[in-house]
């Protein structure tokens, strides 16, 4: 029993005296060799941030300033490990060997504070693109690298519950945006109405373009989100588009909930093309960018389009329109009487008008299935630019198509899982649209950093995978075909 006593005091006391003595030892020991930061540190340059951020700093006047690079840097390790708050940051930072490595920090250095963090988001950022520049910095970083090629683009949006209380608003009259697509459109449609031997439309009366809707008392910027299988509340989107190579994103753009996905859609990527040079060649959507003005651009751009398709359920024991075929030789559609609907007009919407002949409607053993209006006419709409819609179906039913379409699962989808699960992107940090639209690319910069380091660390250090007999197979088959075996 005193022996035993004597041991357990002894190991005690070593532990004591292990956790006090004094070892030589450097930081960059400490580090593993494949330490993700490591990897980082490697492969991203992190030089531009000081170009970016150096007109918003004053040269000659002030204390002198946190090196920037370390401040993004510090920012960005938040996010890579999905630390939410700047406090826990800070804290997370004093303990953590890896996170001073990365910083350049010995371990007796000071901390940069978590106030720091969040006075020049609030004083010096607040208001400038500075987050948009690095993030373009970033991307470009990873096309020079060949990691994104630009050609097959997937986009998609997500929604993050804004910091507000969905109870809390009032009800106001905004303005609707105008669409950019109107002037081409009423363009078309004047020039498909002389084509018929219509009078020109007259001029459009102005009207009171608002609708009603809930503006939050706590973060107005938002917008009240009401969809079909989504939770009702004050939200904003994230729109991302990520590229087909490895899943690289090459664009964020934020926008209240209740903006349609479809509108931002053309804009964002012109705007890659223009910023990135990227010759697209192809597109995957989901059945929320099935619009008419969408199809008709990206076929005017001659990009291959793959949109998913939106089910319309008519009114039951109707006729389905596609059970009606156009006659494009005599722009008229065919019943499924084999009846002829021919063209009366186009309205201001670009949708043309063609209406069956009530004389022969009223004595069609189809008519309850065909129409229910009182005059026995039966109507069917077809835009004016309805050939571009025509033709992403074609695209979505080619095998091409359909193997194409399965991507999303694998990039754009994979990519909100991984923002949402690992980077803390399920919820607004902050309130306002510019400072969601910081989040969300800061996000989007720390997944592009954590892919790149990776993908560039395993071009570098390629390892045999497979079984074991897979393995001795493979260098079997080596030695054979080998010069060596070859000259023996």
């Amino acid at each position: 029993m005193e022996e035993n006593k004597r041991e357990m005091e002894h190991l005690f006391n070593s532990s004591e005296t292990k956790q006090s003595k004094i070892e030589f030892v450097t930081i960059e020991q400490l580090v593993p060799e494949d330490q993700l930061l490591r990897r980082i540190d490697k492969y991203i340059d992190f030089g531009f941030i000081k170009e970016k951020t150096r007109p918003l700093y004053c040269p000659d006047n002030g204390r002198p300033c946190i090196d920037p690079v370390i401040l993004f840097k510090m920012i960005f390790i938040g996010y890579l490990y999905g630390i939410r708050s700047e406090r826990q940051l800070f804290k997370e930072v004093q303990v953590n060997i890896a996170y001073r490595w990365f910083l350049g920090l010995d371990l007796s250095d000071p901390i940069p504070h978590h106030s720091v963090i969040s006075q020049n988001r609030i004083r010096r950022f607040n208001g400038t693109d500075v987050f948009q520049e690095i993030f373009d910095a970033i991307v470009l970083q990873a096309i020079r690298k060949g990691l994104i090629e630009g050609k097959e683009l997937f986009t998609d949006s997500t929604h993050l519950k804004a910091n507000a209380n969905k109870n809390k608003f009032n009800i106001k009259k905004m303005r609707k945006s105008t669409l950019a697509y109107i002037e081409e459109l009423d363009k078309a449609v004047e020039k498909d109405r002389k084509r018929h031997d219509k009078k020109a439309l007259k001029a459009k009366d102005p009207i009171d373009d608002t609708k009603e809707t809930r503006v939050s008392t706590t973060d107005p910027e938002s917008g009240f989100m009401v969809r079909d299988g989504k939770p009702q509340g004050f939200y904003y989107l994230d729109h991302v588009t990520v590229d087909g190579k490895l899943n690289m994103i090459t664009d964020v753009y934020v926008t209240p909930g209740n903006v349609h996905d479809s509108i931002p859609y053309i804009e964002r990527l012109d705007r890659q093309i223009e910023r990135f040079g990227f010759d697209v060649e192809a597109v995957a959507l989901d059945a929320g960018y099935l619009s008419i003005p969408i199809c008709h651009e990206l076929k005017k751009r001659e990009i291959f389009a793959v949109i998913a398709h939106r089910r319309f359920h008519p009114k039951r024991g109707l006729f389905p329109k596609w059970k009606f075929k156009y006659d494009a030789l005599h722009d008229s559609y065919l019943c499924p009487a084999k009846e002829r609907l021919t063209y009366r007009t186009t309205d201001r919407t670009g949708y043309r008008m063609y209406h069956s002949d009530p004389k022969i409607c009223c004595q069609c053993e189809y008519l309850m299935r065909c129409t229910e209006s009182k005059n026995h006419t039966k109507v069917i709409t077809r835009h004016v630019w309805e050939d571009s819609k025509e033709w992403i179906h074609r695209n979505r039913l080619s095998y091409f198509g359909k193997e194409f379409y399965k991507k999303r699962k694998e990039t754009i989808e994979r990519c909100f899982a991984d923002a949402k699960e690992l980077h803390g992107l399920r919820y607004a940090r902050y309130r306002g649209r510019s400072k969601v639209l910081e989040q969300c690319l800061l996000t989007a910069c720390a997944q592009n950093i954590k892919k790149m380091a990776n993908w560039l660390w395993r071009m570098d250090h390629p390892r045999r995978t497979g079984s074991p007999m897979a393995v001795v197979l493979s260098n079997l088959f080596a030695c054979l075909f080998s010069p060596i075996f070859v000259v023996a």
